[in-house]
């Protein structure tokens, strides 16, 4: 077996694991990255289908708050540009399609005022949450022991308010609303800021995307130190020994002081530690799915809905076709692009159809809302990262009933020498590149804070 040797071994090459590496090689400690892939980014990718034509299959988006990314777009001198939202946006609901200006959609007045409670009771639920112990709230137990299912449906006094609400909450958490608790969403409303903040274009968590892709990002900040990563090396084996690590690929193996692990949670149980984790991680990873959401985009030589004084958003309550759709064309819009979202078991139905199917039944759902000029597409493609083998789903791992309570921070907890990274071991922005740029660096220090003076 071939042995290479080094102060630190990093496990994916997604944006944790390249943020740690990024921090470690300004503090000049000498490191290698492992990644299964043949491309770094993990739950970014950007395909560029021509030179000026470019869709980001994996995460896109960045917002007020996020600091870190702001910051490394300044840093690595990259671009950024305002999503498109101007004009009129659709709802569809029970079969009916009206337009709406804003945030909220149009509704019956009691819809409309039930909605308003609804989330500012979630709001002021989030406020309270202490985001690095969230368990330690007085009503911790109550909350982890339900569902998000659960409170909306005993709030929302309507059906209108309902669908809403849960449309706009499966697009944020990526999943069926009974897959997680009350307090996990809590948590995460909390950690991304506020509910207005996940919710919204402008202010919000989907203001602003990367000129060329957000994969440009992390290209950038690779760059320095590109040839320290390995690439198509799936991680086997992980052997603590008293002073040291070894990391077993293929047929080769590394030996470092320590080690950081920003893979997605459900990637552990493929990796033979030895020793075992600890008997609390083992157990909260038996039962940490993954988000299920796909991403399917429609391209267009213009974005013709603009001339019709649509903003591209629609909100849809139909089973058969996509909660959400966004306009995703470049910041020139040379070309026109409408992106939906299907998530959760709409998400599972939708690619169990041919690729040709699930055209047919966007462009459809398109022409519904944007009339003939939908079915002028130039081309067609979507994704999912649940049919990734070293994703396991999009965009975040998912904390069930009672698990925060149990389980607490075991997640993000270094064991001896290995340190865990990736979104889920963010306190901040949990579920966003933010939050994987900013779990990366915090194992990072934990390391450099150990190094001897």
């Amino acid at each position: 077996m071939k042995i290479q040797q080094t102060e630190v071994v990093i496990i994916g090459a997604g944006f944790s694991g390249i943020a740690a590496a990024k921090k470690l090689h300004e503090a000049k400690i000498p490191f290698l990255i492992l990644e299964a892939r043949e491309r770094i980014g993990g739950r970014v990718f950007t395909k560029h289908l021509s030179e000026n034509l470019y869709v980001d299959l994996g995460g896109q988006w960045i917002g007020p708050t996020q600091d870190r990314m702001y910051a490394l777009c300044q840093e690595l001198n990259i671009p950024y540009f305002e999503t498109y939202d101007q004009g009129k946006n659709i709802l569809k609901l029970r079969g009916k399609i009206r337009t709406y200006q804003g945030i909220i959609p149009k509704m019956d007045p009691l819809s409309l005022i039930n909605l308003d409670i609804v989330m500012r009771r979630l709001e002021r639920m989030a406020k309270q949450i202490e985001i690095q112990s969230p368990w330690t709230h007085p009503k911790a137990g109550k909350w982890d022991g339900m569902t998000l299912e659960d409170f909306l449906k005993k709030y929302s006094k309507t059906k209108s308010c309902y669908e809403v609400i849960k449309i706009g909450c499966e697009t944020i958490f990526a999943c069926e609303l009974s897959e997680i608790s009350l307090l996990h969403a809590l948590f995460y409303i909390r950690s991304g800021t506020s509910l207005d903040c996940l919710i919204n274009i402008k202010n919000g968590a989907q203001q602003h995307r990367i000129e060329g892709g957000m994969q440009r990002i992390i290209e950038e900040m690779a760059k320095p130190f590109y040839d320290k990563i390995i690439f198509e090396s799936p991680v086997e084996r992980v052997i603590q020994g008293a002073d040291s690590i070894s990391v077993d690929f293929g047929d080769r193996s590394i030996e470092a002081q320590e080690a950081i692990i920003a893979i997605p949670p459900p990637l552990l149980n493929q990796i033979q530690f030895e020793p075992e984790l600890s008997k609390e991680k083992q157990e909260l990873l038996q039962n940490y799915p993954m988000g299920r959401v796909g991403k399917c985009f429609m391209i267009y030589e213009k974005p013709f809905w603009r001339t019709l004084e649509y903003s591209g958003q629609v909100v849809s309550d139909d089973p058969l076709t996509h909660q959400t759709v966004f306009d995703c064309s470049p910041a020139d819009g040379r070309f026109g692009i409408l992106m939906g979202f299907v998530i959760g078991n709409r998400a599972e139905e939708y690619f169990c159809l041919s690729e040709e199917e699930r055209k047919n039944r966007m462009m459809r759902s398109l022409k519904q809302y944007f009339g003939e000029k939908a079915e002028t597409a130039i081309q067609y493609l979507d994704f999912t990262m649940s049919d990734e083998a070293w994703s396991k789903g999009c965009y975040a791992g998912l904390m069930p009933v009672n698990s925060w309570s149990k389980f607490q921070d075991n997640y993000r907890k270094s064991e001896d020498r290995l340190h865990f990274a990736g979104t889920e071991a963010a306190m901040r922005w949990h579920g966003y590149i933010e939050g994987a740029v900013l779990a990366g660096e915090a194992a990072a220090s934990k390391i450099i804070k150990n190094q001897p003076n």
